[in-house]
């Protein structure tokens, strides 16, 4: 099964691909386009990735990071909240 297991076994997970490119795709985005400086740690078997910004964001940056969060937000009512849970951490 993918990391969100949607998907049956030995079958590709869509979910998980669709997660993963809107995360890394924000991610990269907000390294090269918006010129943030971002610490990045991921653990590729469970699927983890943790991002953590190394200043106060851009305006740009906090548009990006909306978009993102509003397709996982689609996402997890599309596909239910027994694979996708997002939720918000005050740090």
């Amino acid at each position: 099964m993918g990391h969100a297991e949607y998907a049956k076994k030995n079958r590709p997970d869509i979910l998980c691909a669709a997660i993963s490119a809107l995360v890394i795709g924000a991610i990269n985005s907000l390294e090269e386009l918006a010129g943030e400086k971002l610490d990045v740690a991921t653990e590729e078997e469970s699927g983890f990735i943790r991002c953590d910004f190394l200043s106060g964001l851009q305006e740009k940056s906090v548009f990006l990071v909306d978009s993102m969060v509003f397709s996982l937000e689609n996402l997890s009512r599309e596909y239910g909240e027994k694979y996708l849970q997002v939720k918000f951490e005050e740090v």
